[in-house]
């Protein structure tokens, strides 16, 4: 049997979160095939043909897949399904709004969030924050999210697949997009960016969080993250959340200002290469898991570090 990844993407950009999840269904099947349903998606399909791995892309084009719903897309995963022995999707807002359908659909238990693949049939995924890992296994087809922050992407070039058309579902008609307001920022994406600042409820207010977290990021290039607390304080949007109840990330440098480190937060960034937290406090947390700790006032830390930058 062959495994198959359903793609991320806006029609117009295949997302670097397809290439992770490539990478994990490689180790479930060495045949991997990937599907790309959307409208007007053909560059999408050229972007996943030349990932490394990839046997073909299967170009699922009509105008009710343009929005990624999870009903449309689920059809469609599931009109292929019987010439698969593993779905996989990422573990993102995309991916786990249709895998847990595709799923139900199958009558199959979700295999959800892995970071290690033993064999094709069982697999590791974490459980309690990260505090244990489950491994799991199951005998029917897999229906699989990927953390991928848990597996390197496949190089995105190289590859020479194959793209094929295939027909799209009929509409059924149980959902419509009304609209869709994005957030459109300069800085890279947060799960994609290599260097994130982050800040938590040590900074106080919004103004703070701003005056203080801005400089560093501009200098670094870095994507700007928060913990919930900070969130929940308002003192960033709700999308920079870091943490168990917010994105996962495994950037080459995470730096964590003010930020105690409780452990919902440790569990979406300690896979992060290199880690550095300043915080006025000693016995937080977070120095449990950082490369580098620095215990100071943060409100005279951090200027005097986007001096030396």
């Amino acid at each position: 049997m062959t495994a198959l990844v359903i793609a991320e993407h806006d029609n117009q950009v295949l997302k670097p979160s397809t290439l992770n999840t490539i990478a994990a269904a490689l180790l479930c099947d060495p045949q991997v095939h990937v599907l790309v349903a959307g409208q007007n998606c053909a560059a999408v399909a050229q972007a996943a043909a030349q990932a490394v791995g990839v046997g073909k892309v299967l170009c699922a084009d009509a105008p009710q897949l343009a929005a990624g719903l999870a009903e449309a897309s689920a059809a469609q995963v599931l009109a292929l399904a019987p010439s698969y022995s593993h779905i996989l999707a990422p573990a993102t807002a995309f991916g786990k709004n249709i895998a847990p359908r595709v799923a139900a659909l199958l009558d199959v238990a979700q295999v959800s969030d892995i970071i290690h693949v033993h064999s094709p049939d069982t697999f590791d995924r974490p459980i309690y924050a990260g505090n244990a890992i489950a491994t799991v296994q199951s005998d029917k087809i897999k229906v699989i999210t990927v953390r991928t922050t848990g597996f390197d992407p496949v190089a995105a070039t190289g590859g020479t697949a194959e793209v094929s058309s295939v027909d799209a579902v009929a509409d059924a008609g149980l959902s419509s997009l009304v609209g869709r307001e994005t957030t459109k920022s300069e800085r890279p994406e947060l799960t994609a960016a290599k260097i994130i600042v982050s800040g938590g409820r040590g900074l106080g207010s919004k103004e703070n969080f701003e005056a203080v977290m801005t400089p560093l990021a501009d200098k670094l290039g870095a994507a700007m993250g928060a913990s919930r607390a900070a969130v929940d304080a308002g003192y960033a949007p709700n999308d920079w959340q870091v943490g168990q109840t917010g994105k996962i990330v495994a950037p080459q440098l995470y730096v964590a200002v003010g930020i105690s480190g409780a452990i919902q937060h440790l569990a979406g960034m300690k896979d992060s290469k290199v880690i550095v937290a300043i915080n006025k406090d000693e016995e937080a947390p977070i120095f449990g898991v950082a490369d580098y700790g620095l215990v100071a006032d943060l409100f005279t830390a951090v200027p005097e570090m986007v001096k030396q930058i």
